[in-house]
């Protein structure tokens, strides 16, 4: 169901005060917190009632199905349910800089990105905003909004949350991280990552399928996973890619991430304390083609 007949129906509102209610015992991601975030307490992603931005602009830096010719709408959230210690955005996402936004100022700003003629809405790391997000789509929507949601999050996700963007969300850029418990432990402070994102990842599938381009190879529905290659295998590469051609199907787009670098606490943590080799990223290429994924992008 496409998101005009959502709101049409009165489906979208229905789901913008679900969204809410959670809030009051905060369970829209795998931490499971139970903080009243309408009363203002906090729990792991350090955020409450309000959505709150660090930047919203025009970005090109994206895999090119996103960003295109005119550049992909980019809303960068503050706060992260992660910690990750390698974050190159952790003076948003651990530091949390940035500015709370009501959700008709949130609808606004994704109404001016739209009169700049970008391609699509790109919510970067939007989890733990949803229902702030499903509130300003919905007014958004009363105000003409009609471009694709990109939903470019960290892969730590709960199923029945990512239902309530079903029909909403055009294209899911979620993350893959770790193929292991012990890694996701260490970096990202991510209970069970492995178990959590890829139900997650299947139920994002589930709502949109394969990427689909139109006549300009502008991505106007689909998943596309992103995969950053670290230092030591500690990614997992290898089972990773496996798994996603055994059990999502080898036409899923990858995006094979070689720009890991020793960011934020990563310098002074064993195992992610120095650039990835070229030999290190070879043997993540070559697993990717082991695996049969012959879509999307690797990096020179």
């Amino acid at each position: 169901m496409h998101y005009l007949d959502l709101y049409n129906s009165g489906e979208l509102l229905r789901r913008v005060k679900a969204a809410y209610v959670r809030l009051r015992s905060c369970d829209l991601c795998p931490h499971d917190c139970r903080v009243n975030r309408l009363a203002g307490e906090t729990g792991v992603c350090r955020s409450g009632a309000h959505a709150k931005v660090a930047s919203t602009n025009v970005h090109r830096g994206e895999e090119p199905p996103i960003s295109g010719s005119h550049g992909s709408g980019t809303i960068f959230f503050s706060n992260c349910n992660l910690a990750c210690r390698f974050c190159q955005n952790f003076p948003i996402s651990q530091f949390g800089n940035g500015e709370e936004m009501t959700t008709r100022e949130l609808a606004s700003r994704m109404m001016k990105l739209q009169r700049q003629r970008v391609h699509n809405i790109n919510l970067v790391t939007p989890s733990h905003f949803l229902p702030q997000f499903l509130a300003a789509f919905y007014l958004a929507v009363k105000e003409g909004f009609r471009l694709p949601v990109v939903w470019n999050s960290n892969g730590y996700e709960r199923v029945d949350a990512l239902e309530l963007l079903d029909g909403v969300v055009d294209i899911f850029l979620p993350d893959m991280k770790y193929a292991a418990d012990e890694p996701a432990m260490n970096f990202s402070s991510a209970p069970n990552y492995r178990k959590i994102n890829r139900p997650a990842v299947k139920e994002m599938l589930r709502q949109v399928g394969h990427l689909q381009l139109d006549g300009e190879g502008i991505a106007m529905r689909g998943l596309i996973i992103r995969h950053l290659v670290l230092p030591e295998g500690n990614d997992g590469s290898r089972e990773t890619l496996r798994w996603i051609a055994d059990n999502l199907g080898r036409e899923t787009h990858i995006s094979l991430m070689r720009q890991f670098f020793p960011a934020h606490l990563a310098a002074g943590t064993p195992g992610i304390d120095r650039k990835i080799s070229d030999e290190e990223y070879e043997e993540a290429v070559a697993a990717l083609e082991e695996s049969g994924l012959e879509n999307g992008w690797v990096q020179e």
